[in-house]
């Protein structure tokens, strides 16, 4: 093998790990809610909903 062939061949491995690494990162549950005040990471469990 050539140096030509080596440096493709970790190039190539390289995007697959980043592509890899963006897709898993997309698609796993997120630990805190997103951050943007949309109360999605908010435990509503031991509220009571009041009826009006």
């Amino acid at each position: 093998m050539d140096i030509q062939t080596i440096l493709v061949i970790i190039l190539f491995a390289g995007a697959l790990f980043y592509i890899g690494r963006i897709i898993y990162r997309s698609v796993s549950p997120k630990k805190g809610g997103c951050g943007s005040n949309c109360k999605c990471g908010v435990d509503f469990s031991n509220i009571e909903p009041k009826n009006k």
